[in-house]
């Protein structure tokens, strides 16, 4: 355990560039390790989750190196791949660390090749249901063989060739989307997945970049129809890894909610299946402004500049929760500090994260002296007005091991008058290693 109270510091003040997207960090080493060639990677996110990934592919075959330091201070990423169809039978187990991302997709990958991998995780990991990516992927001719209910550890035995399947996602999900499409890319013939509710796309616009025949259609319902063309010939690419919103959303809300901050996040991933989080802000008064908005490798990027806002409570829509689906408890915590009631719903999805984390964000922050209640589906939450919330005094307050929930708790400390002690921050490096000390380099 690593402890740590997090107390009110006064205005956030300063420019900060986050690590790179999380997601498109995962499919950059995974797609240049199917690429025959070289793929060169810049701003990569070298937390634990990515890290993982990385391990994986060389386990597999490709040769992934972190080569000397760029302008920017940031690595270069050298990945030779394999080429679609020749990953290699890894000889030991893939561990997958605490990263869901890494496992559903490498399951989907592994899934259309002649091996077999053992996937194993930590105990957070362990618990997270596999079961929605095994259903699928089981159908296109992969065996698996789980723990009780379908979890890690578990094997997977390729099929060789896999069977192409159209398949409906019964519930949005861009993990079991992602690991359809990217056992599709090994399967003869067109590989259909439907989506009746949009999720973020970083899949679909990146194998098109590698140059995977891939297209998508609405259809008559509304539901997004995504073909891929299997035993695709991948072609190497140089890749800019755009920040991550995720990451962002962090110090966005504690700009929002810390009074007379004002804070710019450079080079900020705004892909609209992936910055809900920043609408929602704005719906409920955040004053949130892009500055010099471009376009990166097919993805919208722009620096934001937050400043100090009197938020107000809002209904939001459920539409948009797949959008900010690991933004919610950030958001929770701007909501604690808003004038009036914000109420979410069709949140179902937070309950099988790293934590069930509709129910310990409401702990967390009614132990901080939030008025919080839980739902089956989300959180009903009443705001101070934009009063520091009194502070967690007694205890830590529980993170279970979930890197957002001790990142938004810590947010929350800044804007308490005893402030927040975290019970563990080590699980932070799973995604965002500098987030302490770029929060320590913008006091006062």
């Amino acid at each position: 355990m690593r402890p740590r109270r997090f107390m009110p510091v006064g205005p956030l003040k300063g420019t900060i560039r986050v690590p790179g997207d999380k997601s498109i960090s995962h499919r950059s080493i995974m797609l240049g390790a199917l690429a025959v060639g070289e793929t060169r990677v810049t701003g990569l996110l070298e937390g634990e989750d990515v890290l993982s990934t990385a391990a994986a592919m060389r386990a597999m075959g490709a040769s992934v190196l972190r080569q000397a330091q760029d302008d920017r201070g940031g690595a270069e990423w050298i990945i030779h791949g394999v080429g679609v169809g020749a990953l290699l039978q890894p000889e030991a187990a893939l561990d997958m660390g605490n990263s869901g991302t890494s496992t559903r997709l490498l399951m989907g990958l592994v899934a259309s090749h002649p091996i077999t991998a053992s996937f194993i995780g930590d105990a957070s990991l362990s618990k997270r249901p596999m079961g929605r990516a095994i259903e699928p992927l089981s159908r296109m001719g992969a065996e698996f063989t789980a723990s009780p209910g379908g979890t890690l550890p578990l094997m997977l035995r390729g099929a060789s060739p896999a069977v192409p399947i159209e398949y409906r996602l019964p519930v949005a999900s861009a993990q079991v989307k992602s690991a359809i499409l990217l056992a599709g890319l090994n399967t003869p013939g067109v590989t259909t997945v439907i989506e009746p509710v949009p999720t973020r796309d970083h899949s679909e616009r990146m194998l098109r970049g590698f140059g995977a025949e891939l297209s998508v259609e609405i259809d008559s319902d509304g539901a997004r129809v995504i073909r891929i063309r299997g035993e695709a010939e991948l072609k190497p690419q140089v890749i800019e890894v755009p920040g991550d919103p995720s990451s962002a959303a962090f110090f966005i809300v504690a700009a929002l909610i810390v009074p007379g901050s004002e804070l710019t996040i450079q080079n900020v991933g705004l892909n609209p299946t992936r910055a809900g989080i920043v609408e929602v802000l704005r719906q409920m008064g955040g004053n949130i402004t892009e500055v010099n908005p471009r376009e990166v490798g097919g993805e919208p990027v722009a620096d934001l500049l937050v400043r100090h806002s009197a938020l107000k409570g809002i209904a939001v829509d459920p539409a948009i929760a797949p959008s900010m689906i690991d933004e919610f408890p950030a958001l929770f915590v701007a909501a604690a500090l808003a004038e009036g009631t914000t109420v979410t719903t069709g949140l179902d999805e937070l309950r099988v994260k790293e934590s069930d984390r509709i129910s310990v964000m409401a702990a967390a922050l009614s132990a901080a002296g939030a008025r919080v209640t839980e739902t089956e589906d989300g959180l009903t939450i009443e705001g101070t007005g934009g009063d520091p919330l009194p502070g967690a005094n007694n205890q830590p307050v529980a993170t279970h091991l979930d890197h957002r929930i001790a990142m938004s708790m810590a947010v929350a400390g800044l804007a308490s008058r005893g402030g927040v002690e975290v019970d563990d921050t080590r699980p932070i490096a799973t995604s965002f290693p500098q987030f302490e000390a770029l929060l320590d380099g913008l006091k006062g």
